[in-house]
């Protein structure tokens, strides 16, 4: 449940992490879009996406971090789980977009 909670703030590092890879790395081997007016190069990308991620990633380990230890699941299995639920929402926010 924590995971799906997660999961709502998840939708921003989510998307960020999509923007950063279609405007920078693979829209230089024909990715899914380039958008001509992102002409800044990587770094004013990095600026505000490293911090919103890394925040992000810090909550949402030590989350789980406590979560683990009052869990009788196998550890692969938890963080298999762990690593998956987040992404709930925002399937479900690309599965209901027009």
């Amino acid at each position: 449940m924590v995971n799906l909670l997660l999961g709502v703030p998840a939708v921003v590092p989510i998307w960020l992490g999509w923007y950063l890879l279609a405007n920078g790395p693979l829209a230089e081997f024909g990715g899914p879009m380039r958008n001509p007016t992102e002409n800044d190069g990587l770094m004013p990308m990095l600026v505000v996406i490293v911090p919103v991620v890394a925040l992000f990633g810090l909550i949402w380990w030590l989350a789980n971090e406590a979560l683990r230890r009052r869990t009788a699941l196998a550890p692969r299995s938890f963080w298999l789980l762990c690593v998956l639920v987040p992404f709930l929402p925002t399937a479900a926010l690309i599965a209901n977009s027009p």
